[in-house]
């Protein structure tokens, strides 16, 4: 299974980072490939490819504000989460993900 992500938070700092760390841990700890971009206090950081985006079973994106160029994921399926939920429940949320998309 291959997910993108995008993380942001309002101040775009911490959890920002904090809730892509997590996927990235959740995702390889379950075989799972995942790109996350994060939208920071800095900017757009790893900033993802239309080939990644379009390769990707699901979306995950965090919900605590707008993410920056959204349209980008029009017809994927997309998980909206908080950038807490993704720094405390990344596997869980991982596992939803590999059990729905099984199916």
């Amino acid at each position: 299974m291959k997910l993108v992500a995008v993380t942001a938070c309002p101040s775009g700092v911490a959890h920002t980072y904090l809730a892509a760390e997590s996927l990235e841990v959740a995702a390889k700890k379950n075989n799972v490939e995942i790109h996350v971009e994060t939208q920071g206090s800095i900017g757009i950081e790893n900033e993802l490819s239309m080939d990644l985006i379009n390769e990707a079973d699901a979306v995950i994106l965090t919900n605590n504000i707008g993410i920056k160029n959204e349209d980008r994921f029009k017809g994927k399926p997309v998980v909206r989460v908080s950038a807490g939920d993704c720094i405390n429940k990344g596997e869980t949320i991982v596992k939803k993900l590999q059990q729905k998309l099984a199916k």
